[in-house]
This record gives C-alpha cells, structure tokens and sequence, in this order.
C-alpha cells in the first residue's frame, strides 16, 4: 500500500506538472504574440494556473519521491484549502447565476429572445457589465467580429422577417440586431430600415440602434443581457467540472494523506 499510494500521488502530479508547463507555455505565448487586448485576456489567467499547478505538482513529487514528510505536509495543506475553496467558489457560483430561478425559461428561450440586465443578479451585473467592463468587452465583440460571421449562418434568412425568428446565439441576438419588439424592417444583410410610423414600441434599444456596423446594438441593453446569458451558461458549466474536480482532489488528498502516514514510519 506505500508503495502504490506514493505512485498514484507521483503519476498524477506528473501529469499536474507537464500541464502546468504547458499553462505557462501558452501564457507566454499569447503575451509574446497577441496584439489586442482582446488576445491577452487568456495571458493572466494561464500565467497563474501554470504556475500554482507547477509549484503544487513539484511539492507532491518531493513529498512522494523523497518521502520528505514536511513538504508532503504542505503539499496536503495546499490541497485541502483547494477544495474548501472549489467548494465556496462553485455555491457563489450557483447563487449569482440562480437569480431568475423563480423563472422558468428553456434552453431555448435563453437563445432565441433577447435577455435584458435586469433578468441577472446585481452581482454579475456590477462586475461584468459595468461602465468600466463594458468598454473592454464591447471592443472585443467589434474585433472577434461576432455580428460578421452571422452572415455565414445559412440557417438565418436575413431578407425576410424570419430573420426575427430564428434561432441566434444569445449574444448575436442581442448586439447584432434591434430587439424584436421595435418592429425594425430588415432590407439586407447588413441594413434594417425603421418604419415610418417610428418604433414599435418605447424601448430604449430601439433609439440606441445603429446601422454602422461598429455601433448596432453594442451598446444595447439587450446586447448586455446576452453577455449575462452567456457567462451564466458558461459559470454553470464551470460549476459542474468544479463539482467534478472536487471529488477528484478528495481523492488524491485522502491517498496522499495515506502516503505521508506510510512515509513516517520510514
């Protein structure tokens, strides 16, 4: 039992660390190489994650190999604040995102209508698309040019009111079009023409509208809804590989503590 539990705490910290070279690899890549801003959003949290999974991985290797009980010590300290942290972080996780629980919409709804701010929590709202944040972010959309690549989508008929009906992600649905509502008319690809008689109806959107294909709804409230709708689907997701990695970690933590018990009788 010393044995194989030394060895499943050396091949998984191994493993750890060749992923967390890579981590580092890939941060200083983009660093190196990215010209946006946009390009060097993943620098940071790729710099952080290679390096804790690098100096983690090596105290595991230390503590296993060497049988050196103290850094098998801080290894496990290390571990065991990383779950209680998983764990706080995946039910804030839940509660930011549940805020229109009471609510009941299908996966299809969150795709189709345009989502407004106040359908998300204050939290998510305060943080993600605030007067500061949105700037950043709506700069990106512009340059990963998310409104452009709809007009590959031959499941949407831009020349017919179908347009409104059909499905298009949650941010496409939000940024890229007038919310359905303001009954604008849709005479290309990239045109829409409002009605004579005006907008359909008063929101707000409707008027902040542009045909300039650096404006249209960037700064929509709809277009901020469907950011919201996107972090909550992708958080969730987040949410459940945590619950995942939680179990995983309380495994290696329990064999790990098996192989330092072994390792103080030698």
């Amino acid at each position: 039992m010393v044995r194989v539990s030394n060895w499943i705490v050396v091949f998984v910290n191994s493993m750890l660390l060749l992923l967390g070279l890579l981590s580092l690899f890939f941060g200083v890549y983009f660093s190196v190489q990215a010209s946006t801003h946009c390009e060097k959003v993943l620098t940071d949290p790729l710099l952080i994650l290679g390096g804790c999974l690098a100096v983690v991985s090596l105290l595991g290797l230390i503590g296993s190999l060497f049988k050196n009980t103290f850094f098998m010590f801080i290894y496990l300290a290390i571990l065991f604040f990383s779950i209680l942290g998983l764990i706080g972080f995946t039910v804030f996780v839940f509660l930011v995102t549940n805020y229109d629980a009471g609510k009941v919409f299908s996966k299809r709804d969150l795709i189709i209508n345009e989502r407004k701010t106040a359908d998300f929590s204050n939290w998510l709202q305060n943080h993600f698309v605030n007067d500061k944040n949105w700037n950043q972010i709506k700069s990106c959309l512009i340059d990963a040019k998310v409104c452009s690549n709809i007009g590959n989508n031959n499941d949407v008929n831009y020349k017919a009111l179908a347009f409104f009906k059909n499905t298009l992600p949650a941010i496409q649905a939000g940024c890229c079009k007038p919310p359905t509502p303001c009954g604008f008319l849709p005479k290309n690809e990239t045109f829409l023409e409002v009605p004579k008689s005006g907008a359909a109806t008063k929101d707000p959107d409707c008027s902040t509208w542009s045909n300039n294909q650096q404006t249209l709804c960037y700064d929509c409230n709809s277009c901020k809804g469907g950011i919201l709708a996107n972090i909550k689907e992708q958080w969730r997701s987040l949410a459940i590989i945590n619950i995942i990695l939680v179990v995983f970690l309380i495994f290696i933590y329990s064999v790990g503590c098996c192989a330092r018990r072994s390792n103080q009788k030698y």
